[in-house]
This record gives C-alpha cells, sequence and structure tokens, in this order.
C-alpha cells in the first residue's frame, strides 16, 4: 500500500512544468464620423470589426488551453476629436501587437511611429491599395482585401459571363472613387472597357422620386451588358436596382458584389464560425469583423506553431511558406512576402446568396491562383518587405 502511495506521489512530482505562454494583443480604433447618407436601414454595428476580433480570442484560448498558451485584448475607441497616434503609443508600450481599425492615413502614421518600430500591425478596415504598394511598411500587415483584389474579383465574373459592354455610376465621397479608380484598373487588366460613365452628385431624395430621377439619369447610356456602381457609402445605389432605362444587371457596390465576407457564405465550414459569431454577437459578422477575427487568428497561429511571442519570430513565422490559416473560405489563407497582404479567395454574391467565389476556374497564375487577384508581385512597388 505504502509503496503504491510513494509511486503515485514520486510520478506527480516528476511530471514536466510547462510555462504559460501569453500574448497581448491590442485593439485601436478610430471612430470617424459617417458622412449622411440618403437611407439608414443598414445602420454599422457599433462593435464592427470588433466582435470579429473577439471571436477570434475566443478561438485563440480554445486552443490554447491544450498548449499552456494564454491570450488577452486591450480594445481602445479614439473619438475624432482626440489624438490616435498617442493611444497608439501608449498602447504599444504595453503590447507590440495591434490590429487597427482606422482610415489609412491614420493606419500609415501609427506604423511609423518610433513605439511601432518592431512591433506587428494589422490593418482589418482600409482598402487602399497605396498601403500595399508604395506606401507599405514592413511592420504592416493587411487581413482586410485590397480594393484591387474585390475589383479584380469582380472583373473575373465580368470576364467569364462575357459582359463586356459595361457602363459606371460613381459617387463623390473619397470611398466611391477609390472603389471607381480600382474599376477601371482591374478592367484595364482583364481586356475590358467602360462604354460611358457618370458621376452621382445629385441631392434629390431618391426614397421619393427613384422612379422617376434614375430612369433618367441612365437613359443616355444607350445599350450595355452590366451597369457597375461605385457607392462605397450605400448612398444612392440601391435606389438603381430596378430603376435604371435598361433592364440590365446591376453589378459592383450593390446587387453582385465582390465581398471580403458575407452571411450567404456556407461552404467550407463557414456555417460554423457565421453560428459561433452570430450567437455571441446576435447578428451578421460583416467584412470587417472577418478582417480582425482573420488578424487575430493570424497571431493565434502563429503563437500555437512556434511556441513564441516576440515579433521577430512571428514574423518571420507568417511570412515563410510554413504558414497557413484556416479561413473557411475552402482554401489555405498565407501572406504576401512582398507587401504584407493576406492572400483569400472574394466572395461574388448578392444579398441572397453566393453566386462564386473568385479566382475563378480558368484565371490561372504561374505560382499562386490567389495572385491574380489585387497587386501581384512584379506590379507592386512596395522595397518595405524586401
Amino acid at each position: 500500500m505504502w509503496r503504491i502511495i510513494y509511486f503515485c506521489l514520486f510520478g506527480l512530482m516528476v511530471q514536466p512544468v510547462f510555462a504559460e505562454t501569453t500574448l497581448d494583443v491590442g485593439y485601436l480604433r478610430v471612430d470617424v464620423p459617417r458622412p449622411p447618407v440618403l437611407s439608414n436601414l443598414d445602420p454599422i454595428p457599433e462593435n464592427d470589426g470588433l466582435a470579429g476580433a473577439q471571436t477570434a480570442l475566443e478561438d485563440n484560448l480554445t486552443t490554447g488551453r491544450f498548449l499552456g498558451q494564454s491570450y488577452t485584448m486591450t480594445a481602445m475607441t479614439v473619438a475624432a476629436t482626440d489624438d490616435p497616434l498617442a493611444v497608439a503609443a501608449q498602447m504599444l508600450a504595453d503590447t507590440p501587437y495591434l490590429i487597427l481599425d482606422a482610415p489609412a492615413p491614420v493606419i500609415l502614421a501609427i506604423a511609423d511611429l518610433p513605439q511601432a518600430q518592431g512591433a506587428l500591425l494589422f490593418n482589418a478596415s482600409a482598402g487602399d491599395i497605396s498601403l500595399r504598394d508604395s506606401d507599405c511598411r514592413s511592420n504592416l500587415f493587411h487581413s482586410l482585401p485590397s480594393d484591387a483584389m474585390r475589383t479584380d474579383a469582380l472583373a473575373q465574373v465580368l470576364v467569364q459571363k462575357r459582359w463586356t459592354d459595361l457602363v459606371m455610376i460613381a459617387g463623390t465621397f473619397p470611398a466611391d472613387t477609390a472603389y471607381a479608380a480600382a474599376i477601371r484598373q482591374s478592367l484595364k487588366k482583364f481586356g475590358l472597357r467602360l462604354s460611358g460613365e457618370k458621376t452621382w452628385d445629385a441631392d434629390a431624395d431618391m426614397r421619393r422620386t427613384a422612379s422617376q430621377e434614375i430612369p433618367l439619369f441612365t437613359q443616355n447610356f444607350g445599350d450595355y451588358d452590366a451597369l457597375i456602381l461605385a457607392d462605397e457609402l450605400h448612398d444612392f445605389g440601391r435606389y438603381v436596382l430596378y430603376n435604371t432605362w435598361q433592364a440590365r444587371p446591376i453589378v459592383g457596390s450593390e446587387g453582385l458584389s465582390a465581398r471580403t465576407w458575407a452571411p450567404v457564405i456556407e461552404q467550407w465550414g463557414a456555417a460554423q464560425l457565421q453560428s459561433r459569431f452570430t450567437d455571441q454577437h446576435s447578428r451578421d459578422m460583416t467584412s470587417i469583423d472577418y478582417a480582425a477575427w482573420a488578424a487575430m487568428r493570424t497571431l493565434g497561429e502563429a503563437v500555437t506553431r512556434t511556441d513564441a511571442t516576440d515579433p521577430e519570430t512571428l514574423r518571420a513565422y507568417i511570412l515563410s511558406d510554413a504558414f497557413e490559416l484556416a479561413g473557411f473560405k475552402g482554401r489555405a489563407l498565407t501572406y504576401r512576402d512582398w507587401n504584407g497582404q493576406l492572400r483569400q479567395p472574394i466572395a461574388i454574391a448578392h444579398p441572397r446568396a453566393l453566386v462564386a467565389q473568385a479566382p475563378l476556374e480558368g484565371f490561372l497564375h504561374q505560382t499562386n491562383e490567389l495572385d491574380s487577384l489585387g497587386l501581384d508581385r512584379p506590379e507592386s512597388t512596395c522595397e518595405a518587405f524586401q
């Protein structure tokens, strides 16, 4: 009896003791006032983005419990009247890992802070192509697709459907003009062109006059295969559908859209992620939520595989061929080692169903088909990652 007790006690004494690995992540949101739009039917959730990071945090903790790894997240929201750089510097004093939900100029300024050198920052909200190109930074990764990735995905659909005679209506907000510029570049890339283009600058109450205004506005486009809308704030575009002079498909910001994430994505295990998110936050997951989720999961995956918490080790692993993120999109997600952009398929969907997922079959690439979307290595002028 005593011998049994002795061996049991001895076995407990020689059990290995694992030191717990802890990763602290900061989430910084800059609250930028939204310009007034015609309709408030689609309010932006107050926790847009943050909710996605919180869901990923729970995912990381679930895995970490088996490996002696833990994760924490500190979230800060900066009002438009405050100084986001001061808050970012304060957060970077506590952790070298930040997920950013902010306009591109603010993200760039944060990346250039002395406190950010050697840190790992994740852009989860700005699709600006310049951040992946001439304004790239070695400490800045992008879990949100660029505008070019989304417009390239849409252009592939247009080519596949042989909708080659195209017209476009673009809004005047900065996000609209940036999307319109990306559309023009993508059409050129895939051998398409615009036969007509108009700018939407009307101030009429389209909720009452759309059936009179839109037919007149689109009448002189003549015939065409599809109408592209560049309305990233979802201001006027909803009123264009079914009111055009010609009965033609609507694509772009409304109608058939290229999206990072959508509630209608159900394949590849996505329904499981959608359900977990809805159970936690009582709403659908948005594209910004998904980008924040991917950023947090990127860090979790890197820590799991390396059992390290220093930025240098994690950065090297994230950019290596060994890194893969299961993103519920049917393909493993990886980062482009020339500009820090997360490679990922882009959903082509309307509000009721998923239509396709780019890259589409037939759009080949010499190394990775996902690199047919957005800036490819030869096109990028980013030198920070070299």
